[in-house]
């Protein structure tokens, strides 16, 4: 899918003066990778007279089904009946005002650094868009377009033309022109391109009431058709609308008593912080697993790939755990642990609770056995796959404890990360992510192969599309816990003496204040 924006030039103000307000130089090229595809800026004629940029968006339909189906709450019929074969490549939609936003974002926001005094300066400018879907048709694209000072020309593409009996399909060829600002312009397509294909490829969070209000102020609040916009842009999610509507009412207010905003809407001190902020997605997992652990009753608990130790931080915070143990391979993490938890100020008794020790869980660690619970939160991602077994074995088959909580992340709701490219893993040391699927089935393996049963539970918010961010399983021995694992035999990762060799090396010395097992 395409879009080019022209702008016609005079003696005192050329066209190409349009470069500097994109910010792309019309020589080069630009290329910017997305979620769902490729973003390329070009200048196709770039002359004092007349310069015309054309953003050109390549989507690629296979990412669109398998992160997240191509659609998002109310997502476009194309993309759910047919996943594969669909208008999505090729109709301007939500996919193309991401692209805006996402290429042209000093342009959007109104901001030009090399030519400040350009930015409020109207431009002759002329916007074609190809293919639009327009749920609503050709005059529905009217009454958008037109009250914002735009000439519309807005052409219905005919289902065939070697058949026209079968009538106009639902696409339109738009062309607008008109003298508004480059920064207008881009903010009304950013916002009327979903609301005409009436579909958004992505989950329509709280947060899309405020880039709604963003890029429609100035223009939203006095539309005739502010409410159709409203309740389409945010995927007519009542709550959302609601919120949009109020808010949009007091900038009205406030434009006709020549106030702001704030003095209108005074009644919540602004001193005092009243605003509910999101939780960051770590500290839902972490809670997530405090919450398991103790409802299963567990005391001594191993936290394995501790990390910089924020879990057995909050483990110690909690009196019920009376034995944590971090574990890592990595003495560097296991230095900055033991730096977060202040092990060289900490009292005894205190102390006595908490241990950090090296230990691969590539190997088995007879240190390891006799612990009611461990956590595996985020770890097994950063393992080859190929040394899965090895973990698997030396934490089910041979530590066995009586709970085993892993969390991983959930490969399919990559898809609500905007600022994620396609076909890139959340952190750049993931050897794999999996989807639902995927984790469910190996987790259920490894469950059948060492007597555990197994149970699932999302972290974070549940997506009714694509789930949640984090997914959990949660393993429970079902058999005594001094029993052998009765499916499975050590892939041959067992050291001497049963025992890590990162652990009897004498040349892996604890660092200050890292209390050795």
């Amino acid at each position: 899918m395409f879009l080019t924006i022209s702008a016609t030039g005079t003696p005192d103000r050329p066209a190409t003066d349009l470069g500097f307000l994109l910010h792309k130089h019309p020589d080069r090229i630009r290329v910017e990778n997305l979620t769902h595809g490729v973003a390329r800026v070009l200048y196709p004629e770039a002359s004092a007279e007349l310069c015309t940029a054309a953003l050109l968006l390549e989507v690629d339909p296979v990412a669109l089904v398998r992160r997240g189906k191509g659609k998002g709450r109310g997502g476009a019929p194309d993309s759910a009946l047919a996943q594969y074969v669909n208008d999505r490549p090729y109709a301007a939609s939500s996919l193309l005002a991401v692209a805006l936003s996402a290429v042209f974002k000093s342009a959007l926001r109104g901001v030009c650094a090399a030519r400040p005094e350009l930015v409020e300066q109207p431009l002759p400018l002329r916007i074609e868009v190809p293919v639009l879907p327009a749920h609503g048709g050709p005059e529905l694209v009217g009454k958008l377009f037109a009250p914002l000072g735009w000439t519309v020309t807005a052409e219905a593409i005919a289902l065939d033309e070697q058949f026209p009996a079968w009538g106009d399909s639902r696409y339109v060829r738009l062309v607008l022109e008109g003298e508004l600002t480059l920064a207008q312009a881009l903010r009304h397509l950013y916002v009327l391109l979903p609301v005409l294909d009436d579909a958004k490829h992505y989950w329509v969070a709280p947060d899309e009431v405020d880039k709604l209000l963003r890029a429609g102020d100035g223009w939203l609040a006095e539309h005739p058709e502010h409410k159709l916009i409203t309740s389409r842009y945010l995927s007519r999610r009542w709550s959302l609308t609601r919120e949009a509507m109020e808010r949009l009412e007091l900038a009205r207010l406030a434009e006709a008593d020549d106030t702001e905003v704030e003095e209108i809407d005074n009644a919540v001190d602004e001193d005092a912080d009243t605003e509910e902020k999101p939780v960051p997605l770590a500290v839902l997992r972490r809670e997530a697993i405090l919450d398991v652990l103790r409802d299963s009753g567990a005391g001594r608990v191993l936290d394995l790939g501790c990390g910089q130790g924020q879990l057995v931080q909050a483990l110690l915070k909690d009196v019920r755990f009376t034995e944590i143990v971090g574990v890592d391979v990595s003495m560097r993490a296991l230095t900055i642990a033991a730096r977060r938890l202040k092990l060289e100020r900490m009292g005894e008794r205190q102390a006595d609770r908490v241990r950090l020790f090296q230990s691969s869980l590539a190997y088995t660690d007879k240190r390891l056995k006799g612990y009611d619970a461990a956590v595996l939160s985020e770890v097994v991602e950063h393992v080859d796959l190929e040394r899965l077994p090895a973990l698997e074995y030396a934490v089910f088959g041979s530590a066995r404890p009586r709970t085993v909580l892993v969390t991983t992340p959930n490969v399919e709701y990559n898809v609500r990360w905007e600022t994620l490219p396609a076909g890139h893993a959340r952190h750049g040391d993931h050897r794999f992510e999996w989807t639902r699927e995927e984790f469910r089935a190996w987790a259920g393996a490894v469950a059948e192969r060492h007597g555990y049963g197994v149970e699932f539970r999302p972290v974070g918010l549940d997506d009714p599309e694509v789930g949640p961010p984090t997914q959990m399983a949660v393993f429970r021995l079902v058999e005594s816990p001094n029993s052998e694992s009765p499916n499975s035999e050590s892939p041959n990762n067992e050291s001497p003496n049963n025992e890590s060799p990162s652990n009897e090396s004498p040349s892996n010395e604890n660092p200050k204040g890292v209390r050795a097992a």
